[in-house]
């Protein structure tokens, strides 16, 4: 049903308080947390952690949104000799103080994760906890688990260790900023420019994660560029739909993440316990891909082949970087969502097809998604001498139930950004857009508009279409409640 922008003014707190409810979310923390939260008033403790190294005097800082509170991850770096260079990842110690069972673990083991609307997040772990007492915050001791990673000149994972250590935010910055800086020379952020040591150190991310893309990739890994939308929101208004663009200082904590997560599994594998990992199976779709390859003049084997599609993605950014974002688009909803699945060493594993990984975890960001807090519970039972916290068939239905929410996730986050956009097209009834096929299925056909970035339903003319098929649409209904945007064919 068209909805007009003048007479209507959708509250997108409350729409998105309902999207929650709606998909089985505790959208508020309950009685029971609340009390428990009143109890806790200090960070984890020094003493907490007997036998943790003292790492506070290395430069450790955070790069992250602009507007982010809850920090998972510190970073640091050094050359060591024979042309080695070792990483640190710092992951926030969360499961001192979010014991397994208690109202905040129970909460956060309903949720699974936090989950993220144009106008409110829902936070996995109470603010309290999450910004603050379990967060890596600026100038504030913690006690963490290090993951440290020796990295040969060619971006090979050589050496790996994990700890627990003291550490202390020495600078938090964020990806625009200091992304910005490293593409342009120009305008520093404050504390980088202040720091002539801490530049050095951001520019020596900047070069290892270039060995370690570059490794990657000539295995396989697949260089993808999808666009990410983010409302603008003035005066409880949708006023207008921007891209995040992503940059050299995002791309330093994607790969510094990566390989600390894949070096968790092989850890947790060493020490013979299961692994809590993500994997995203080969393509069952791989014979459209072959067809978009084919109608760019490339040819693709007619099995699914990691380093023969990232050689095809790397010449096809090359040759149209500006529609390759729609590409990418393309080849993302072919190859299928991500899941959860437990393995033990000793059992053949599926490994993440995108990532060209067969070792990977999800471990670093403890505040937001529950995955990482249990394998952290697992990485401080191998450290503290401890059995296996879970039972195998336990970590199985958990990783099951994980995947779902993280799909429930997805659900109310597309909603509400649809609902979003919903608001600002809801006067543009009948305006005529570019746009690309992002899904087919038995339930009807899905489009993204290329200018601006909008995801709707083909109400007409999607027969015969398919993913990554390009096309002309108009807009003929929106319907803000539910984020229904709807299109027909030109």
């Amino acid at each position: 049903m068209m909805q007009n922008k003048a007479k209507f003014n959708w509250n997108l707190d409350d729409l998105a308080h309902q999207a929650m409810v709606l998909r089985g979310f505790e959208a508020d923390f309950t009685q029971e947390v609340l009390d428990q939260l009143n109890a806790l008033n200090e960070p984890v403790p020094m003493s907490a952690g007997p036998t943790a190294k003292d790492l506070r005097d290395k430069l450790w800082f955070s790069i992250d949104n602009d507007d982010s509170k809850d920090l998972d991850q510190l970073t640091f770096a050094e050359v060591i000799a024979g042309g080695i260079t070792r990483i640190y990842v710092s992951i926030a110690d969360v499961t001192t103080l979010v014991t397994r069972d208690c109202p905040i673990d129970k909460h956060a083991a309903k949720n699974t994760t936090s989950v993220y609307t144009p106008t409110l997040v829902f936070p996995m772990l109470p603010p309290k906890l999450s910004t603050n007492l379990t967060s890596l915050n600026e100038n504030q001791e913690r006690l963490s688990i290090v993951v440290e990673i020796d990295v040969t000149q060619k971006g090979a994972i050589q050496r790996y260790e994990v700890y627990q250590a003291y550490v202390r935010n020495k600078a938090k910055l964020a990806y625009d900023s200091v992304g910005n800086w490293l593409e342009t020379e120009k305008d520093a952020p404050p504390a980088v420019e202040q720091n002539k040591d801490l530049a050095d150190l951001i520019i020596l991310h900047d070069q290892i994660t270039t060995k370690l893309k570059a490794y990657r990739e000539s295995k396989g890994m697949l260089s993808l560029k999808t666009i990410e939308v983010r409302s603008i929101i003035q005066n409880h208004d949708v006023i207008d739909l921007v891209v995040v663009q992503k940059n050299r200082a995002r791309d330093i904590i994607e790969n510094f993440m990566i390989a600390a997560n894949s070096c968790v599994t092989k850890f947790l594998h060493a020490k013979n316990f299961p692994a809590f990992r993500r994997v995203v199976k080969e393509p069952k779709k791989w014979p459209r891909i072959v067809v978009l390859a084919q109608e760019k003049g490339a040819k693709l084997p007619p099995v699914p082949d990691a380093v023969a599609l990232e050689h095809f993605l790397l010449d096809q950014q090359k040759k149209d970087p500006e529609t390759f974002p729609d590409l990418s688009l393309a080849i993302v909803k072919l190859l299928g969502r991500g899941e959860y699945v437990i393995d033990m060493p000793d059992e053949p594993s599926t490994g993440h097809f995108g990532l060209a990984l067969r070792h990977y975890s999800h471990a670093t960001a403890p505040n937001r998604r529950y995955p990482d807090l249990i394998t952290q519970r697992l990485i401080k039972a191998v450290l503290n001498g401890q059995p296996n916290p879970y039972a195998f068939n336990e970590l199985v239905d958990l990783a099951a139930y994980c995947t779902e929410k993280e799909g429930d996730s997805d659900k109310v986050t597309r909603q509400m950004q649809k609902s979003a956009a919903a608001i600002l097209l809801s006067s543009k009834i009948g305006t005529e857009y570019d746009a690309i096929v992002t899904g087919d299925n038995e339930r009807g056909t899905w489009v993204r508009t290329i200018n601006p970035p909008v995801d709707g339903k083909l109400v007409k003319g999607g027969a015969g279409l398919d993913i990554g098929d390009r096309l002309s649409v108009k807009l003929v209904a929106v319907d803000v409640p539910n984020g229904y945007i709807d299109f027909s064919k030109i």
